[in-house]
């Protein structure tokens, strides 16, 4: 049997839209999902790159957050470059902020350079953070 998962998308398009798709039925209820959906992007949000003085959700870094029927939150990630001094860090600075979050069973966090990460990917705020807007 093919296991569900929910899609929790931490990239939402500008228009309103709800904040986790699904593939399927879920065992885990609309509004909990609904919870830790903004319970993760919050403590994602407590991660900042050492470098530049915004956090790694407004970044544009996180690229998906999958939280299947067992709970398990897989997060996949990149840098702003491969070189990255903190590329052995960063991933478990990740999973320790959203480990916490009520509801979440265990976390794998996934490293990945597709597509490589751009200026372009960042939010408005952590444009305007950065004095680009």
């Amino acid at each position: 049997m093919e296991d569900q998962r929910d899609i929790i998308n931490v990239n939402p398009p500008a228009e309103p839209a709800p904040q986790a798709e699904t593939t399927g039925a879920s065992s885990i209820p609309a509004e909990e999902l609904e919870r830790i959906t903004g319970d993760v992007i919050k403590s994602l949000k407590t991660v900042y790159d050492p470098e530049i003085p915004v956090d790694i959700y407004e970044l544009g870094l996180i690229y998906k957050v999958d939280l299947d029927d067992d709970r398990l939150l897989t997060v996949d990630m990149t840098l702003t470059a491969p070189g990255c001094p903190v590329a052995g860090e960063m991933p478990g600075w990740v999973e320790g902020a959203v480990r916490g979050v009520e509801g979440v069973e265990d976390v794998k966090v996934n490293m990945t350079f597709e597509p490589p990460w751009t200026p372009e990917k960042m939010s408005d705020e952590a444009k305007l953070e950065l004095g680009w807007l």
